[in-house]
């Protein structure tokens, strides 16, 4: 059996080497993927051609071994699965037609399946390739957006950092706008499920808009469903290994979260203390973060600091190095090179 490291953490061990991944690792900073986005036509068509996905998946795995490949896709998967169409805009990111009501959501499980199939296809050839390509200890990494962040790009039409027309949905309308979470949450279970069937080895829960939330709409809209999305994961496959992150939660927040939604590792955001987070979060699950994108885009003698600082506060707890958000496009490949001498030293 492969030996996966990351797998390892997921169950509790306190590697001496943490296993180490970066969010959005396929991506625009690296010349390979600009090569095949090129080629691809637009980001959507990309991420919908399982070619297209398995290879910039791989990308990353090939120049750097990273201990955990994660497909290339998009959360916005599932909002098009219920049949909400999306529009990605050169310089200006996703959009759809903002809903008031689940009217006229499509809730065919079989139309589900089809429509993400091409991911599922992705999944199967980078495990194919993983292994084909001498990468069989990579652990391999599914994902999907929270419903409360999904909720947010429905009620909106955009992302956004205030989530106003969620929250005011959420104030004026909790029984509707819970049902609205119900069905996000079903379709997202739905699909973290298949993806492990396809092959991930565990999934991630994206709520990148889950800051700014006063406490009891936080355990609302952000810990209750994804409760809800882990609880039905797990009782369709009882093993499967789940990480979350509620991007930007108040500490408390975070410690909610996984006391309440169970998962086997919490990701931190880049303004969490780590100290804390080895004696708070280190008890309930495993920990993954949280360099700063900006750190590693400065690199040197700064870069170097910021994760000694992340290594020292994290020893001997279980845990993964990870950033504190995705890469971003204009970080030098040698940063990255840097940054995984230091952990590997």
């Amino acid at each position: 059996m492969p030996d996966r490291k990351l797998l390892r953490v997921l169950a509790g061990s306190a590697e001496k080497t943490p296993p180490v991944w970066l969010m959005r690792q396929a991506g625009r900073y690296l010349p390979e993927y600009r090569a095949v986005r090129e080629k691809a036509g637009s980001f959507w068509d990309m991420a919908l051609n399982p070619d297209y996905a398995a290879e910039v998946t791989l990308q990353p795995i090939r120049r750097f071994g990273f201990d955990a490949a994660i497909l290339f896709s998009d959360i916005l998967t599932v909002p098009e699965a219920l049949g909400q169409k999306v529009t990605f805009t050169p310089g200006e990111g996703p959009s759809l037609t903002p809903v008031t009501s689940v009217a006229g959501f499509n809730l065919d499980r079989d139309a589900w399946a089809a429509y993400f199939e091409p991911v599922y296809e992705a999944l199967r050839r980078t495990r194919a390739g993983l292994d084909r390509e001498g990468f069989a200890d990579t652990t391999l990494l599914g994902f999907c957006g929270a419903p409360w962040t999904l909720a947010t790009y429905l009620a909106a039409g955009a992302g956004g950092d205030e989530q106003k027309a969620a929250k005011l949905w959420a104030y004026r309308d909790p029984k509707g706008f819970g049902h609205l979470l119900d069905i996000l949450a079903d379709c997202v279970a739905f699909h973290l499920v298949r993806q492990l069937d396809a092959g991930a080895d565990a999934v991630q829960i994206f709520d990148s808009w889950a800051s700014g939330l006063p406490d009891a709409l936080h355990e609302q809209v952000v810990i209750r469903p994804t409760r809800a999305v882990v609880k039905k994961v797990r009782a369709a496959r009882p093993d499967a290994h789940i990480i979350g992150f509620p991007r930007a939660s108040t500490l408390q927040g975070y410690e909610n979260y996984a006391r309440a939604t169970s998962v086997e590792a919490l990701s931190l955001d880049t303004a969490v203390p780590m100290g804390w987070a080895a004696k708070t979060i280190g008890p309930l699950c495993a920990a993954q973060g949280n360099l700063d994108p900006i750190a590693l885009i400065a690199g040197g003698a700064a870069l170097d600091a910021a994760v000694d600082r992340i290594l020292d506060a994290m020893q001997g707890t279980p845990f993964i190095f990870n950033l504190g958000h995705g890469i971003l496009p204009e970080t030098p490949i040698a940063h990255v090179e840097q940054m995984l001498k230091r952990i590997r030293q």
